[in-house]
C-alpha cells in the first residue's frame, strides 16, 4: 500500500504491517489504521503513523525501557476487542510528547498506552485511572531497561 506522509514523503509498506485500531486513538476516532516506522536505526523511538491522514503521527516507545514497575491490568473486554488472550504476545507501546523547546523533557502517557495484538494486527487504547500520570518524565527513573508486565485478571503477560 502506499501512503503520503508530510514527514517522510511518499511511502510504500506492505498490507500485512498495517495496525487496525478499531475505535480509533484518543482524539482521532475517524483514522483507525497505522503503521509502525523505525524512528532512526538504533533508536528504541517509533512512529505510528497513519496511512489515512498523511499529517498523523505519534511517537511511541516500549514502557519497559524506562519505568521497570509500569502495570496494566487488561480487561477481558479489551482482550476480546484485540482478540487476544494473555499468551499471545499482546505488546504495550506510549505516546510520547517531545517539547520542541526542550526535546530532553520527553514525557509518555502511561494514563493511555497502546494494546497491540502482532497476530490479528487489532489494537486498542487504553483509558487506565487516575493512577497513572499522562505526562510522566521517561528519564526520571534510573531502572531503565528492566521488562514491565501487563496483567489480565488471570494472567501476566510481559509487556
Amino acid at each position: 500500500m502506499k501512503f503520503s506522509s508530510t514527514r517522510f514523503g511518499d511511502l510504500e509498506v506492505s498490507d500485512s504491517s498495517i495496525l487496525t485500531f478499531p475505535s480509533g486513538i484518543l482524539g482521532f476516532p475517524d483514522w483507525t489504521r497505522y503503521v509502525i516506522l523505525d524512528h532512526g536505526t538504533d533508536a528504541p523511538f517509533k512512529w505510528l503513523h497513519c496511512v489515512e491522514e498523511s499529517s498523523l503521527a505519534f511517537v511511541v516507545l516500549d514502557p519497559a525501557l524506562f519505568h521497570a514497575n509500569y502495570r496494566v491490568e487488561i480487561p477481558d473486554e479489551v482482550l476480546a476487542e484485540v482478540k487476544g488472550t494473555a499468551a499471545d504476545g499482546l505488546t504495550l507501546a506510549v505516546i510520547l510528547t517531545i517539547p520542541s523547546e526542550d526535546p530532553g523533557r520527553i514525557t509518555a502517557n502511561l494514563r493511555g498506552p497502546l494494546l497491540m495484538n502482532p497476530s490479528t494486527r487489532l489494537c486498542k487504547q487504553m483509558v487506565l485511572s487516575d493512577d497513572y500520570p499522562t505526562r510522566y518524565p521517561i528519564f526520571a527513573m534510573s531502572a531503565a531497561c528492566q521488562p514491565s508486565q501487563t496483567e489480565s485478571r488471570s494472567e501476566a503477560i510481559p509487556a
